[in-house]
């Protein structure tokens, strides 16, 4: 029997995996345990740790106590397919963190598809409605349809944040689960960083899912918003991450990133509108602010539709790629309940809610689901303006 203070003997890429899954360099890791970085790098270079140091490790990490005990690194491939790649390299391995909200958000669905089912729901007819190949412009127009928005709703809000609202319960309404997040789940803690991913598409005929790292600027939510319902409608799912300068290495993505420009900046709103603006001193923030994307996506636009030129485009990207709209990267003010709402959805959140009351679904599974437990999660329906 092992006891807490016997010296194991690990294999010390196994813990060097742990530490770099958790994003954490030598030093981080020492501060979390509370030991001096070269204890670390000890147990690095020799796999020697005692069976309590280990636990820590583990805890640490976030993760499994089992997998430091592996001859050879785990690997673990994210569960849907991952466009995310560049230039022929190599996928990005997945962090910790974006495996846990793919892992998250799969649970969230297969328990929803299961419920309507249960009660008797129709699948949606718009997932997977369009093959690939299909005219981008036609997806598009099927889009806006399928949600009852014209082609300049945006217009009509005033803020980034409102125009985010407004589209995510237009599209909540037609069937889609709608969650924003910028962390693992309710931990602060534990940032979900948009270099890494920007959002993901689950696909499902019941309980198609968008998930979107609040961590990124709304400006650049709303396209990454539009990307992945382009996704749900032509049945692809996978996770993605954007680059306003280099084009994706997978049909799928580009074909996605045309529907969502023509969705939220059209191309006959384009060309009526630039040649009011062009010769203002940053046309693009005109027009950035009646479609509420970022400017970068209308230059790159207007690019596209040869209004500017290459050097215009490229000399504008240098200036402000990476910029989003200061002051508008908020969707909770810092009200939890607002916050819920973004995190959780209200489609998710009425389902749940609904189940519970019908004997359908224990308490304990609920609360899993949901993120929260107890008087909080009582407070739920009526704190997030919940209709049962």
């Amino acid at each position: 029997m092992t006891t807490q203070r016997e010296t194991l003997q690990l294999k010390p890429d196994v813990l060097r995996w742990a530490r770099e899954r958790a994003d954490l360099t030598t030093d981080e890791l020492a501060r979390k345990v509370h030991l001096i970085p070269e204890r670390v790098f000890e147990w690095e270079n020799s796999g020697q740790i005692s069976m309590d140091w280990a636990e820590r490790v583990a805890h640490a990490t976030h993760s499994p106590l089992g997998y430091l005990f592996l001859s050879f690194p785990p690997v673990e491939p994210l569960p849907i397919r991952d466009f995310r790649t560049r230039a022929g390299d190599p996928p990005m391995r997945p962090s910790r963190n974006l495996l846990e909200t793919v892992y998250a958000m799969q649970r969230r669905q297969e328990w929803l598809r299961d419920e309507l089912i249960e009660t008797g729901a129709e699948p949606l007819a718009f997932v997977g409605a369009f093959h690939p190949n299909a005219n981008y412009a036609a997806v598009a127009d099927a889009m806006r349809d399928a949600l009852a928005l014209s082609d300049d709703w945006a217009s009509s809000s005033p803020t980034w944040s409102d125009a985010l609202a407004r589209l995510r319960d237009h599209i909540e309404e037609v069937g889609v689960l709608v969650t924003f997040n910028g962390v693992v789940g309710n931990n602060t803690t534990r940032k979900l960083d948009p270099g890494e991913f920007q959002g993901f598409a689950l696909v499902d005929d019941y309980a198609p899912l968008i998930f979107i790292n609040n961590a990124d600027y709304k400006a650049a939510q709303m396209f990454t918003v539009a990307h992945e319902l382009a996704h749900l409608f032509i049945g692809e799912e996978g996770v993605s991450v954007f680059d306003s300068l280099l084009p994706s290495d997978h049909d799928v993505e580009q074909f996605c990133d045309r529907i969502a420009a023509e969705f939220l900046v059209p191309e006959a709103q384009i060309r009526a509108t630039w040649p009011l603006v062009e010769h203002l001193p940053d046309p693009y923030q005109q027009m950035a602010r009646r479609f509420k994307v970022s400017r970068v996506v209308v230059a790159r636009r207007v690019l596209d539709l040869e209004l500017i030129d290459r050097d215009t485009f490229f000399d504008f990207y240098n200036r402000h790629k990476g910029q989003g709209n200061a002051g508008d990267n908020t969707t909770s003010g810092g009200n939890f309940w607002n916050t819920q709402r973004w995190r959780i959805g209200v489609r998710l959140a009425s389902a749940v809610v609904r189940a519970v009351q019908a004997g359908r679904l224990p308490y304990r599974e609920a609360y899993a689901l949901t993120g929260l437990n107890g008087r909080t999660f009582a407070d739920m329906p009526e704190k997030m303006g919940i209709r049962l």
